[in-house]
This record gives C-alpha cells, sequence and structure tokens, in this order.
C-alpha cells in the first residue's frame, strides 16, 4: 500500500510500526525522500506540513488552533485542514492570505506557545465542525491519556452558548476505545442508525473484541483496514474470527475506508436493513416478504 494512502487512512500521523503494517519500509523511505511523507521528530510520521501552521501563526499574529493545534498534538484527524487554523484575540483585524480564522479570547500561555489547549481544541473543533470530524479529534485526544471524558463534558457544559449543545454531543460520545478517525466515522454513522445500539470494542467469547458491538440484536460492525488484514496469516485470522462469529449467531458487517469516508449513507442504509431484519428475528418472523 502506497505509505500516503496507509497514512490518510491512519488520520494522517501514525508510528513507523503501524505503517509498516500497511507498506514496506523501503516505500516509506522513498516516501520520504520525495517529500510527501515528513517524519518531524523520533517514530512519528506525517502528511501535515507543520511549517504552514507556523508560518501563519508568524504571519497573522494569531494562534494555531482547532485542526491545526490538534496536528500540534500529534492527534489523529479524519481530514486534514485544507488551511491553516488560527484563533486571534477578539480586537484584531482579519489578515490577508487564506487562512481558517476564529477570533476569541486566549489565555497568556496559548499566545506564548503558540497553540490553543488541549481541552479548548477539542472543544473548538466540536463547536465548528461536522460530528464525525470534532468526534475524530475529541476521541484521539483521550488515546492521548492527558485528558479524560469528564475534562470534555465539564468543558462542554462550560462552553459559550453557540456551538454549546454540539459540544456537549461530541463530549457524551467521545471514547479513547475507537483506534482512529476510521472507527470515530464508522460509530458517528452507526449512532444515527434507528434501533442500533453499539458499544465500541465490545468483547465477544471466543471471537475477542470487536469495533462496534450491539449484544441485543447480536450485530458485529467493523471497521476494516489493511493494517491488520493483508497478509496470509491476517487473512486467516479474520476468518477464524467471523466463522467464529457466525456460529454464535451474529451478523458482522465489514466496511472499508472508502465505504465510511466517502459513501457514508450507503453505509447507514446497510446498517439500518440488517437491524430491520434482526428485529424481525427477534419476535419470530423468517419468512421474506410477500
Amino acid at each position: 500500500m502506497d505509505p500516503v494512502e496507509a497514512l490518510r487512512e491512519l488520520g494522517g500521523v501514525a508510528t513507523f510500526g503501524e505503517l509498516v503494517a500497511c507498506t514496506t519500509r523501503a516505500e516509506l523511505e522513498r516516501a520520504i525522500g520525495r517529500g510527501h511523507v515528513r517524519k518531524p521528530r523520533h517514530n512519528r510520521y506525517c502528511l501535515a506540513d507543520a511549517d504552514a501552521t507556523r508560518q501563519a501563526v508568524a504571519a497573522t499574529g494569531g494562534t494555531a488552533s482547532h485542526r491545526s493545534a490538534a496536528q500540534e498534538f500529534g492527534w489523529k484527524l479524519k481530514h486534514d485542514p485544507p488551511r491553516p487554523c488560527i484563533t486571534l484575540p477578539r480586537s484584531a483585524r482579519k489578515p490577508p492570505g487564506r487562512f481558517e480564522l476564529h477570533w476569541a479570547d486566549l489565555s497568556d500561555r496559548e499566545r506564548r506557545r503558540n497553540v490553543t489547549s488541549r481541552t479548548r481544541t477539542v472543544i473548538d473543533c466540536a463547536r465548528s465542525y461536522d460530528f464525525d470530524v470534532a468526534l475524530s479529534v475529541a476521541d484521539s485526544a483521550l488515546r492521548e491519556g492527558i485528558l479524560d471524558q469528564d475534562d470534555l463534558v465539564l468543558a462542554a457544559a462550560r462552553s459559550p452558548r453557540t456551538g454549546r449543545a454540539r459540544a456537549q454531543r461530541v463530549a457524551r460520545h467521545a471514547s479513547r476505545l475507537r483506534a482512529n478517525p476510521f472507527e470515530s466515522c464508522l460509530y458517528a454513522i452507526a449512532i444515527t442508525v434507528p434501533g442500533l445500539d453499539v458499544r465500541a470494542q465490545g468483547h465477544v467469547p471466543g471471537v475477542g473484541f470487536v469495533d462496534l458491538l450491539d449484544r441485543v440484536l447480536g450485530i458485529v460492525i467493523e471497521a476494516e483496514s489493511l493494517e491488520h488484514h493483508w497478509t496470509k496469516a491476517g487473512l486467516q485470522r479474520d476468518v477464524d474470527r467471523y466463522t467464529s462469529a457466525a456460529r454464535l449467531g451474529l451478523v458482522v458487517l465489514r466496511f472499508t475506508w472508502t465505504d465510511v469516508m466517502l459513501h457514508p449513507d450507503q453505509v447507514a442504509l446497510a446498517m439500518s436493513e440488517v437491524v430491520q431484519w434482526r428485529t424481525m428475528q427477534a419476535v419470530g418472523r423468517h419468512g421474506l416478504a410477500a
């Protein structure tokens, strides 16, 4: 797999181990040599151009915020921001240039470090972006281990009225259990499906941990990437897992990164149809409709 595509599926930032599970060392070194992949520090690879954010901070006199701040913290994102995200003091004028601009009161610490705090970054994203984009940021922040969900819930409750409900929704659903934006976005789709009640990293005896599990309807939903499945051993592991799931009477839905990121409506439709069938089976109606 091309290292650039692998990084995109992994959320824009990855360790060496995560990358070589999808590609080869030689391909990774070629991508670095061509400038397609950057290594900003030890065991950290990314697509984002961190220099662009620093240049934007210098040009505007503002502070890196929102998705640009998330990049600075090394968090995984659904998509890299198309333009540097900068927050300016409320009294500042709009500077020339192509930036995603925001205005807010900043702390002395944030101005000094040229990046918004972790908590503010999550809440800013939750108030500004679509739910799946913001949830990817929040989940990544929790996986880092510095913030916990209580921090986010409290910060969301104290956030400005405009966008507060959006922030509170993201904080309620945020979880460190989802491994990457792929899984975060899959979860964001699943919770929109009526009748589906999923939990992240549910454990099934004889199968192991699955990405999403509805225990009542017996539905397993998996985010399938090449990271764990592109080898012969990975294929055999998949076959064993899903055969075990079938023997328990579970229905397994498997979606690719392309499905989830580019065709979310089709993913939701597939989930909805399976929910309808499992509900019919649960009340004893097994025949096809005439």
